[in-house]
C-alpha cells in the first residue's frame, strides 16, 4: 500500500527500512534512508505509526534486560 504519494513510498519500503540494524528514530529519518524528502507531511503520522509497530516486535525479541524498554538488571 502506498503511504506517501507525493513520494510513492509505500508500507513495505517503510518497514524494510525500520528493520535495518541502524533503524530511523523518526519519520525524517525514515525518508532520508529512502533517498527523499517530506513533502506535505500527510504521511508523517503514518510513517511514524508503521515505525512504533516496527519497534514493538522489535522489542518483543530483545533479551530481558534492555536499556530500551526501560528494564535494567536487578543489582
Amino acid at each position: 500500500m502506498i503511504v506517501c504519494s507525493c513520494n510513492v513510498l509505500s508500507d513495505s519500503q517503510v518497514r524494510e527500512t525500520c528493520a535495518r540494524a541502524n533503524a530511523p528514530r523518526s519519520p525524517f529519518q525514515v525518508y532520508q534512508c529512502l533517498g527523499c524528502s517530506p513533502q506535505c507531511g500527510r504521511c508523517a503520522r503514518t510513517i511514524r505509526g508503521i515505525m512504533d509497530e516496527a519497534l514493538k516486535g522489535a522489542c518483543e525479541t530483545c533479551p530481558a534486560v534492555c536499556p530500551a524498554a526501560g528494564v535494567v538488571p536487578a543489582e
